[in-house]
C-alpha cells in the first residue's frame, strides 16, 4: 500500500510542478528559467534580417552596401528616397535633380524632382496610399516588407539605453546619421550629424518621420518630396 501511495504522489507532483519530471523512475528537478519570454511574431529567416522587439528587420538601410560599424559609417548611408515613390533611381544620392511634380504614382524617370512651394509634395494631386503597408502601390521594401509605421518606431525607439543617434547606433538595427536631400535644392543635408527615417503615416499634406540627433531622437512631420532614409520591416 505504501508503494502506491508513493507512485501517486510521484504522479501528482510530476502533474502539477512543470519544473519536475521522470527520469529512470527518479524524480529529476529542472531549473526554471526566468518566466519573461519575448515571442517572435515575425521571425527573421534571411541573413541580412536582425531581431528587435520581437520583431524582424533588414539589418541596414535601403540601398546601403553593408551593415553599419558606426553611426557615420558613410557605407552604410543607403539611399533617399522621396516619400512615397518607387525605387527608380532617384533615390540615388547624387541623381539629377529637375523642377517640378508628376502626376503619376510612377513618374518613370530617375529626377529627383524638386519643389520650393507648398504643399512640398513630388506627386500632384497627392496620393496617400502609395507607401501604406506591403499592398502600398509604390512599396519600395523587398518582398515580405514594408515601411514601419509611426507606432512601430515609437517602440523600437523606447527600447534603446538613450533615445539619440547613439542610441539608434547601439540598438540592434544599427541605425545611422545619413542625413536627408532637400526637397527644394536637392542638396545632400547634416550626413554624419543628423539621421531621418520615413515611416508609412501621412499627416495632413506631410508624412511622418524618425529623426535621430545627439541630443535626442524624436517623431517629426516633413514635406513628401524631402529625400530621407528607409529601414524596412518585416509584415
Amino acid at each position: 500500500m505504501k508503494f502506491k501511495i508513493f507512485i501517486v504522489f510521484v504522479f501528482v507532483i510530476y502533474c502539477l510542478l512543470p519544473g519536475i519530471s521522470l527520469a529512470q523512475n527518479k524524480v529529476v528537478v529542472i531549473p526554471l528559467v526566468e518566466e519573461k519570454i519575448i515571442q517572435a511574431t515575425y521571425p527573421c529567416t534571411g541573413p541580412d534580417e536582425v531581431m528587435s522587439n520581437g520583431r524582424c528587420w533588414k539589418d541596414r538601410n535601403l540601398g546601403a552596401s553593408q551593415v553599419a560599424t558606426s553611426s557615420t559609417d558613410a557605407t552604410a548611408y543607403g539611399d533617399l528616397y522621396q516619400w512615397g515613390r518607387l525605387g527608380d533611381g532617384h533615390q540615388n544620392r547624387t541623381s539629377v535633380p529637375g523642377d517640378g511634380n508628376s502626376a503619376y504614382d510612377v513618374p518613370g524617370h530617375s529626377v529627383f524632382l524638386t519643389v520650393s512651394s507648398l504643399p512640398f509634395d513630388w506627386r500632384v494631386p497627392k496620393n496617400d496610399i502609395l507607401w501604406q503597408g506591403l499592398g502600398g502601390v509604390n512599396n519600395p521594401c523587398p518582398q515580405g516588407f514594408r515601411l514601419p509605421t509611426e507606432a512601430e518606431w515609437v517602440t523600437e525607439r523606447a527600447s534603446w539605453d538613450s533615445e539619440d543617434a547613439a542610441g539608434a547606433f547601439a540598438s540592434p538595427l544599427k541605425l545611422v546619421v545619413a542625413g536627408s536631400r532637400n526637397r527644394s535644392s536637392a542638396t545632400v543635408e547634416n550626413a554624419g550629424s543628423v539621421g531621418v527615417y520615413w515611416c508609412s503615416k501621412v499627416s495632413g499634406t506631410s508624412t511622418r518621420l524618425l529623426a535621430l540627433y545627439s541630443s535626442r531622437a524624436s517623431m517629426s512631420g516633413a514635406g513628401r518630396a524631402n529625400g530621407c532614409s528607409i529601414r524596412c520591416i518585416k509584415d
